[in-house]
């Protein structure tokens, strides 16, 4: 296999008739109720030109599939559908989503996956239809519905696994534990599910375009099994809104509770405030240095006035602590 090609496989009858080297590819073409499936990773620009030469893929389509970086899309070109699907993968115990792509091209008689960046091998989609010959010999039609079935699944752990981080956070944030980083993870895991929103979500409509697609790429009764992926990825959707609106209320709740804490904070100061203000108040007022203030030559004033003070801040203290302030 040349740099860049995982498969490339020939199906008549729903089953498995060989490999296909590129400059066979007309010979094979050329056979009734032939098709033929290629994957490749990652492609250089004279790998692409190739295949448009061998199967009219049209310029426009090429350009973005050797770029990448493309919004998720489903475009007809002739009797070729250029189909852009965005794929997604845990990178790591933090839960770090990294997404990349798949540009697939279908046509009457041939299906070519081409992956860029992170994303699981497509070799297990592949035994799995090939274990179907009586569904695989519907064409590339069913073909394309397994593959993007495949890559809509692998949504699934994503999601459950940012779900697994809100919940977490939901314990650490009303077990009290106030801090900056609570509010950053909160608007990390907001940026994640985002993301996976606007990867998710067009595969919707490209399930409805693909069911009323009135064309031999997709046969009628392949149609009905893009039902099955439409229903994924609007579960999926309603799953990421859903936990959109949980961190959202997270947010407001995080907010919430730091005022609170601050406004107990600003209470227990406010009430040792008071307290202190006692004793400052009579050490003022004995400050003054006034020549005649009779309570001075009293032998009792000292001890009195010290009391009355002691007195005083206990009765404020026992009072802040039965409104709960202390």
């Amino acid at each position: 296999m040349e740099p860049g090609i995982v498969n490339s496989v020939a199906y008549a009858n729903g089953r498995r008739i060989g490999e296909v080297h590129f400059p066979d590819i007309r010979e094979w073409l050329q056979q009734p109720d032939v098709f033929i499936w290629i994957g490749l990773y990652e492609p250089d620009e004279g790998l692409l030109k190739q295949l448009q030469q061998e199967f009219g893929l049209h310029d426009l389509a090429i350009e973005d599939a050797h770029r990448a970086h493309q919004r998720p899309k489903i475009e007809r070109y002739g009797d070729c559908l250029f189909i852009v699907m965005r794929t997604v993968q845990l990178e790591d115990e933090a839960h770090h989503v990294r997404f990349g792509e798949t540009h697939v091209f279908v046509g009457a008689r041939y299906l070519i996956s081409v992956r860029h960046g992170p994303s699981q091998s497509y070799a297990e989609v592949r035994a799995r239809v090939e274990a179907s010959p009586f569904l695989l010999q519907q064409g590339p039609g069913f073909a394309l519905y397994a593959l993007m079935d495949f890559i809509v699944d692998q949504y699934f752990p994503v999601v459950y696994a940012l779900e697994e981080d809100l919940e977490a956070l939901e314990e650490k944030l009303f077990g009290e534990t106030f801090s900056r980083d609570t509010t950053a993870h909160i608007y990390y895991l907001q940026r994640e599910l985002l993301q996976v929103k606007r990867a998710i979500s067009p595969v919707v409509e490209m399930c409805n375009q693909l069911t009323r697609f009135d064309h031999a790429i997709v046969a009628e009764t392949t149609r009905v099994y893009f039902r099955d992926v439409y229903d994924h990825a609007l579960r999926m959707t309603e799953m990421v809104d859903t936990l959109r609106e949980l961190l959202t209320t997270t947010l407001e709740a995080n907010f919430s509770l730091i005022s609170i804490n601050q406004n107990e904070v600003m209470k227990r100061l406010a009430a040792w405030a008071a307290i202190i203000a006692v004793p400052t108040m009579v050490a003022g007022i004995y400050g003054m240095n006034f020549q005649f203030m009779p309570e001075l030559n009293w032998p009792f004033g000292y001890p009195l006035v010290v009391g009355l003070t002691f007195g005083l801040c206990i009765l404020l203290y026992q009072s802040f602590r039965r409104a709960g302030w202390l």
